[in-house]
């Protein structure tokens, strides 16, 4: 099973001029992916540019959105035309991670329409298709043939039909190592049905917070990251990874479970805590 880990873009001491050097040492503690949460309403760094400055500050590592809210991004040609050419500057490494998303204000920001999103979606993949063929007037060309790969987020029947038709993959939104497996298992099933001969690429995440004040630092993230889900919240808080034990006895329930990606998110922008993260989990 792959270890990535989260571009801190999200956190409330991220420092975006700190990415590039944060991302190189990452690359160099032998993560295997930089990726990348998703959010409009929110005091976030944007997940292209994101990885755009990480792309330029690395050579090996791949790059995630994971994931991408693309149905609230009203032009598609324009995101076609980022995602080509992020993926050419990181020169093929770009994995792009879709789903719909769950907030509402995200896509009263844009203007765009909430209760269609997932219809939308699957419109959005295939024009995505279109924008990257080679006859499309739109450039530049992927270096990945066809475009970046592709991979699909949501716990719905609808979300793991979407994966078969269009993309390597499925990830889950964060859950527990049960609810993993469960989904997981699902999603192999609906690839098989659609008739594909390749069984999916299954991710998953993880939040950890290492260190001394780990739990605090947690609770202050993500009480505040979650809070548009209630008391739940508190629940995403708690579920947070704060020792080195818990860490490697997650790698090993989610290798167990079949995982191909496992992608922990620090909740700071510190350094150090990649330090702390690679010494537990690789």
């Amino acid at each position: 099973m792959d270890i990535g880990v989260g571009l801190p873009t999200t956190v409330p001491d991220r420092d975006i001029t700190r990415l590039p050097a944060w991302a190189a040492h990452a690359e160099s503690l032998g993560f295997s992916t930089l990726s990348t949460l998703d959010r409009l309403v929110y005091d976030n760094d944007e997940s292209l540019i994101a990885l755009a400055a990480a792309a330029a500050a690395t050579s090996r590592i791949r790059l995630a959105t994971t994931i991408l809210i693309a149905p609230y991004r009203r032009d598609t040609a324009v995101l076609a035309k980022q995602a080509a050419t992020l993926d050419a500057l990181s020169g093929g490494r770009l994995r792009l991670g879709l789903a719909a998303g769950g907030r509402e204000d995200d896509y009263a920001a844009t203007g765009a329409s909430y209760g269609d999103r997932g219809r939308r979606l699957d419109a959005i993949i295939e024009e995505l298709r279109g924008h990257w063929a080679d006859s499309s007037p739109i450039g530049p060309r992927p270096v990945t043939p066809g475009g970046p790969r592709l991979i699909v987020g949501g716990h719905s029947p609808a979300a793991m039909r979407r994966a078969a038709r269009h993309a390597e993959g499925w990830i889950a939104g964060g859950s527990s190592v049960a609810g993993f497996a469960a989904l997981a298992e699902q999603a192999r099933t609906v690839f098989a049905e659609a008739g594909r001969p390749d069984r999916p690429r299954t991710l998953s995440l993880a939040y950890v917070s290492l260190g001394p004040d780990g739990q605090q630092t947690a609770e202050n993230y993500l009480r505040r990251y979650y809070a548009f889900i209630g008391p739940k919240a508190e629940r995403a808080a708690a579920g947070v990874l704060t020792t080195p034990e818990a860490v490697r006895a997650t790698v090993d329930d989610y290798g167990a479970a079949g995982c191909d990606e496992l992608l922990f998110f620090p909740c700071t922008g510190d350094p150090k805590h990649l330090d702390l993260l690679a010494e537990a989990a690789l």
